[in-house]
């Protein structure tokens, strides 16, 4: 065999190591599930790829087995034109830089890509390699058992969304990340922390006449629905009035007669993903909070749940203030600093 024969032998069998190489790691790094998911999604690269990627060991042992036989080719030949060290060290040298190194830190980026460029060879070094991969695989699959999909922390999600959030490259807009990491997040919140409280609750008795007044002291409110009591002290309430049940009202009469008598309680400690199921199970907008003294503290509000997943705040058609819990916050300061002010006033005399 003349020399120039030799070196295009050899040439065509490094370019069969860079391949075995390259695909050794563009497709085992490709993860088997998400792959799947993207075929499914339509990806068309994923949809060629995939097939092959399921192969799982047997893919693996097919990619070393190819590899391992061209590198050796590759010896023998140089051996044939060089000493036998110098062909170990010339095929070492040529296989690391142009069989390992350049082909695996190029298709560690592009391997969907250049997978399925080489897919249909790659489907028949499969079915040649077969005799033996197949069986080694199987044993592998055995003893070391079968790929499992990645289960990912809230917290490696949330970095996951933030590296789409910055990726020119990502089809996800900002708002959808922030719905999603607010969606992730609220069922850690209590009740306690989004519900308005008791300072702040409007609250109707069950006797009270129904007429222009009233409906025009409800709308000053700046609230939308309101919890009914039948004795003021104990707080022991009956129904939920809704103020928009009374926006077309021609006749007078009492609450009770308007107002919607299920009253549904939810613990402060609760999770608000319990209190979403509570909403959801019972289709009303308005659960009374209770502490573990099964005392009153305040009301939460279907759309106090939904602010906590889309991370926006919903204003009522009839809300006064945007944000109850900070109002009730500023009264409690400026109470507080009341009292501590008359304090230190007698203290004076």
């Amino acid at each position: 065999m003349s020399t120039l024969v030799i070196f295009i032998v050899i040439a065509l069998l490094l370019a069969s190591s860079a391949m075995f190489s390259g695909l050794t790691i563009g497709l085992l790094s490709l993860n088997h599930y998400e792959l799947k998911r993207k075929a499914q999604l339509g990806n068309k690269s994923a949809k060629i790829v995939y097939p092959i990627r399921a192969l799982g060991h047997q893919l693996m042992v097919t990619l070393l087995i190819g590899n391992v036989v061209v590198n050796a080719g590759i010896t023998a030949l140089l051996d044939t034109k060089v000493n036998g060290l110098y062909a170990v060290l010339l095929t070492t040298v040529f296989v690391v830089i142009f069989g390992e190194i350049l082909p695996m830190a190029y298709l560690r980026k592009h391997g969907l890509i250049i997978s399925a460029k080489l897919a249909p060879l790659l489907r028949q070094i499969i079915i040649i390699l077969a005799p033996v991969a197949k069986p080694l695989g199987r044993m592998l699959d055995r003893w070391v058992g079968g790929e499992n999909p990645t289960i990912y922390s809230k917290e490696e999600l949330y970095k996951i969304f933030e590296e789409h959030q910055i990726s020119d490259e990502s089809d996800i807009e900002d708002d959808e990340v922030q719905i999603v990491r607010h969606a992730l997040s609220f069922g850690d919140k209590q009740v306690r922390s989004i519900m308005t409280p008791r300072r702040m609750v409007v609250s109707v008795a069950v006797d009270d006449d129904v007429g222009p007044i009233l409906v025009d002291e409800l709308h000053k409110s700046g609230k939308s629905r309101f919890p009914v009591y039948n004795d003021k002290k104990s707080q022991n309430f009956v129904g939920i009035l809704y103020l928009r049940d009374l926006i077309s009202l021609d006749v007078g009469g009492k609450v009770r007669d308007f107002m919607r008598k299920e009253v549904f309680y939810i613990h402060e400690e609760e999770m608000l993903d319990n209190a979403l199921q509570a909403f959801l199970k019972t289709n009303h907008h308005l659960l009374v909070v209770v502490n573990s003294f099964e005392e009153f503290v305040g009301v939460v509000s279907f759309e106090d749940v939904i602010e906590q997943i889309i991370g926006k705040q919903i204003v009522d058609e009839f809300d006064q203030y945007a944000d109850m819990r900070a109002v009730a916050k500023s009264l409690a300061d400026k109470e507080r600093a009341q009292r501590e002010a008359k304090i230190n006033k007698t203290l004076k005399k």
